[in-house]
């Protein structure tokens, strides 16, 4: 429960601190008070500093937040400033029952007239 309203649930896995992860600039200030721990969170919405308040109001201020996955877009093995162009899936390749979504913005295809 936040402030807002309650939040849908969300999937929570502890970890122990990721090998691959660099270090951040400038390092956490380290407290005897405030324990650490590493927490993966899948959320299903986004909500304005959604992740922060959530472990928060369970006793556990994040100190250090990083987005590995947003959708079906993934880190996987990027390195800090390595990038990878997302390419649109083809209209083909949805399911038949699966909506195609435009782009914000996008203009409609007109529709053809039927002919007899």
């Amino acid at each position: 429960m936040l402030n807002d309203g309650p939040t849908l649930p969300a999937r929570v896995a502890a970890l122990d601190e990721p090998a691959w992860l660099w270090p951040r600039d400038p390092p956490i200030r380290f407290r005897k008070s405030v324990s650490t721990a590493w927490l993966e969170l899948a959320i299903r919405e986004g909500r304005n500093r959604q992740v922060r308040r959530m472990t928060a109001a369970v006793g556990l201020p994040t100190l250090r937040l990083v987005r590995t996955r947003v959708g079906e877009h993934a880190l996987d093995a990027l390195a800090p400033g390595e990038h990878r162009i997302a390419l649109p899936r083809r209209r083909d390749a949805a399911a038949p029952d699966e909506p195609v979504r435009r782009a914000r913005g996008a203009t409609p295809r007109p529709r053809q007239r039927r002919t007899s």
